[in-house]
């Protein structure tokens, strides 16, 4: 019996050991679509406790806790910080073969140095243990990074913000570049005229334009995609249910945006048109500047309406969506391309059903013009586990090039989520090695171990165009 969480954890074969001690897990990283604040690595954090960097905010323990019978006060309320990480110590021991069990101990063991398992009996050690170190100058925000050799990552940020954060950490010179991306699905979305007309007015507050009609929105858009690249973006991102594409008219946008400036309610289906205009015309500024534009695709948002009205939205009550994808998203894709105006592009996709239906998808706008242009992102979600990773990397194996593959993101609001990045690692090493191991690829490290360091890092660097 193997012990649990060892120097060889996932790795079954010794190719599969080489690929990973040898070329693999010293790599740096780059983390080119995160949640984290920028305001808390500007400021240099030191979290108050374990529970206030660790709990808060992450949706995923909450879920466990919920599930495991957790009162929602020792979740989201107002419980001391304390009491609030006993009841996550007391669900711990029930997730084993969720991969909130595997995250848990890889995130005590680095950077805590703790390898002692997490239950109501070790709690409170670890709960005083963890939060004496976060006290300690070693494990601010900014050495955190540095200590899992972070080199860049993305924050995800709306077109209204100012990127103070951002241009202060430009100015001081922090080593590890923070770039934002640029993420407008407030601006697309005139579900409710309520909230998109309040959002509008602090759009153009910001752009230092007043929103009248559709070209103003544009232009607002625009300028604040041009103050996004000056600041060093270089991706967009959306996240939606499908792609819109819907036929419409550039008159009859203009005449929706008019009633919803109004304050009237609009149809379905013209919400529907305005999201694929807004869609186009957005993509066609990332193709111009040169950006990667990101679509995280088949999220069924919001589902409890009683627990969205008590807490709000994002706070884990979502789940796997099955919306159409293949016709609209062809159909985008198309629109673009024809016109030559695709920009580099990321499609991640969070139902399993539609994984072969991406990794195709992607295949038919690879144009030679960049090596892996349309890329079938990391499993996302519900799927970055082992199992669903698995999933996402044989598929892309299989209907595509796994060895032009940008690699793992963490996707995280929690500045202990790096080991993500060394569980991806090592399943993709495991699985290289297993094929080789059963004379399903020749043994050459030599080039294996290249395509390893190249998804881990490199392909990152050169299809951002990073430094």
């Amino acid at each position: 019996m193997k012990p649990f969480l060892s120097e060889d954890f996932l790795l079954e074969t010794e190719t599969a050991r080489r690929l990973y001690f040898e070329h693999a897990s010293e790599m740096p990283i780059i983390d080119y679509h995160c949640h984290l604040p920028p305001q808390q690595i500007s400021e240099d954090r030191n979290f108050e406790n374990l529970t206030k960097i660790w709990l808060d905010g992450d949706h995923y323990k909450w879920r466990a806790m919920r599930t495991n019978g957790v009162d929602e006060k020792f979740i989201t309320g107002n419980a001391p910080d304390f009491q609030k990480f006993e009841k996550w110590a007391e669900t711990v021991p029930f997730t084993m073969r969720n991969p909130l069990y595997h995250w848990t101990h890889m995130e005590l063991k680095k950077p805590f140095g703790i390898n002692t398992l997490l239950n109501p009996a070790t709690a409170r050690e670890i709960y005083e243990r963890c939060t004496g170190l976060l006290q300690q100058k070693e494990f601010s925000t900014k050495n955190i990074l540095r200590y899992f050799k972070v080199k860049l990552l993305c924050t995800t940020d709306d077109p209204a913000d100012d990127l103070k954060y951002h241009k202060d950490l430009r100015e001081e010179g922090f080593e590890i570049q923070v770039l934002p991306t640029f993420r407008a699905d407030k601006a697309i979305s005139p579900d409710s005229p309520e909230y998109y007309n309040a959002y509008l007015e602090l759009l153009g507050a910001k752009a230092g334009i007043v929103i009248r009609n559709f070209s103003d929105l544009l232009a607002a858009l625009k300028k604040r995609h041009d103050f996004f690249h000056e600041m060093g973006c270089r991706l967009s991102d959306h996240g939606l249910e499908h792609v819109y594409a819907e036929d419409f008219k550039e008159s009859d946008i203009k005449k929706i945006f008019e009633r919803v400036r109004k304050g009237e309610t609009v149809s379905l289906e013209d919400q529907f048109r305005f999201k694929s205009s807004m869609l186009l015309e957005l993509a066609q500024m990332d193709h111009a500047r040169g950006w990667t534009q990101q679509f995280h695709l088949g999220a069924l948002r919001n589902n409890n309406t009683r627990m969205k009205n008590t807490l709000g939205p994002d706070t884990g009550f979502d789940s796997i969506g099955d919306f159409e994808m293949a016709r609209p998203l062809s159909k985008f894709l198309d629109s673009l391309d024809k016109n030559n105006k695709l920009a580099k592009t990321i499609l991640y996709n969070l139902n399993p059903a539609d994984n072969y239906l991406i990794a195709t998808m992607t295949g038919n706008f690879n144009d030679g013009s960049f090596p892996g242009k349309i890329q079938f992102g990391s499993g996302w979600w519900f799927l970055d586990q082992k199992e669903a990773m698995e999933w996402q990397i044989n598929a892309l194996s299989n209907l595509g090039l796994l060895s032009r593959f940008v690699g793992m993101l963490t996707d995280s609001r929690s500045f202990l989520s790096y080991p993500r990045h060394d569980y991806f690692r090592r399943i993709l090493c495991n699985l290289i090695g297993n094929d080789v191991e059963k004379g399903l690829l020749p043994g050459e490290l030599e080039w294996l171990g290249k395509m390893v360091e190249n998804i881990s890092f490199y392909n990152a660097r050169h299809f951002f165009n990073f430094n």
